[in-house]
């Protein structure tokens, strides 16, 4: 008598795990070679992201009758003067202000050395010149050497050549680059597959335009603190704070940390202290609130969804998975959507 084979269920069961691990090798191969090729990789993901921002500019030149590649060009510069602003306005009156930065600096470092000899502490002027002195050659060896930070700082400008001349492209021939990729598709397939990306580039566009909202929202509320509690620079900073939104986490670290060091060698401890509590205020109502919130409902999204994204972004690789796991997941699920909706073969 022949035996019998497994039950259905456990066949079914084990052909649906056979696949997924099929599916998750695929998926470890093609991440593989991403982190290999992470400079283009990382050029490619800016292309588009930027492109997604500034497209826009673009648009609205070629309306009033430019050619295609001034208007790309226009774009790419307003692109670049976006970014370059806050840093040379912060650079110029840092320069103009600098003995009395340098100054308050002295004097704060000089404050804080007392507040901590004169407080409950169980320590002495020699123990704390000792433990800043250690401090100091932590941050020394711990820094990279010449030759690993000249080639990690080679691969970002290259990395940022590449995104702007592609940039150029894309605002100029992406029209027709698409339907040049387009036509590599099977004729049958076309229609889903122009479908698909459309409803991609679409959410894509959403992410940013949610992104410039809550970065200038992070940038009013910060440059009012600043005004409010009479720091200089408050202009630059809050410009600073809007630029650096675009990049999660990270970006609001160094926004509000240079806010809070400005402060503090300006004005004092307690001014430098009233500044990180509005930085936090504003950060957490961002993070918590406007993130979720806006962000949901651009990119139809629950704001759970976006919160678990974020988070898993910057566990799997860190400040750049939380830079692309809210417009990944956005593209993915509008793509899948849309090709579940698109009927198989076109009306």
């Amino acid at each position: 008598m022949k035996p019998a084979g497994p039950p259905p269920g456990l066949r079914r069961a084990a052909l649906s795990v056979a696949c997924l691990l099929v599916l998750t090798a695929g998926a470890g191969l093609v991440l593989a070679l991403l982190v290999h090729l992470a400079p283009l990789t990382l050029a490619l993901v800016a292309t588009l992201l930027m492109a997604a921002l500034i497209e826009p500019v673009s648009r609205r030149l070629r309306a009033l009758r430019l050619p295609p590649w001034l208007a790309a060009l226009a774009g790419v510069f307003a692109l670049i003067a976006m970014v370059s602003l806050p840093l040379v306005l912060i650079g110029n009156q840092t320069v103009r202000q600098w003995p009395h930065l340098r100054l308050g600096l002295r004097r704060g470092l000089d404050k804080i050395r007392e507040l901590i000899l004169g407080g409950p502490f169980p320590i002495t002027a020699q123990r704390l010149d000792a433990l800043a002195e250690d401090l100091r050659h932590a941050l020394v060896k711990s820094a990279p050497d010449l030759a690993t930070g000249a080639g990690v700082a080679t691969q970002g400008v290259a990395s940022i050549l590449i995104a702007l001349v592609l940039l150029f492209f894309v605002l100029k021939d992406g029209a027709s680059m698409w339907r040049w990729a387009l036509g590599l598709a099977p004729a049958r397939v076309r229609h889903r597959a122009d479908a698909a990306a459309r409803a991609g580039w679409e959410a894509l566009v959403a992410y940013i335009r949610g992104t410039v909202l809550i970065a200038f929202v992070d940038a009013v509320g910060i440059g009012t603190a600043l005004l409010v509690i009479g720091i200089p620079l408050a202009l630059p900073l809050a410009l600073l704070t809007f630029v650096a939104a675009f990049v999660p986490i990270a970006g609001a670290t160094v926004a509000g940390a240079a806010a809070v060091l400005i402060a503090f060698v300006s004005n004092g401890v307690g001014d430098a202290l009233l500044v990180l509590a509005a930085v936090i205020v504003v950060q957490q109502a961002e993070g918590h609130l406007l993130q979720p919130l806006i962000m949901g409902r651009a990119l139809r999204l629950h704001p759970a969804v976006i919160i678990i994204a974020v988070t898993a972004g910057t566990l799997l690789a860190g400040i750049a998975g939380a830079i692309v796991a809210v417009p990944v997941t956005a593209v993915s699920y509008r793509v899948a959507m849309v090709l579940r909706e698109t009927p198989a073969e076109p009306p």
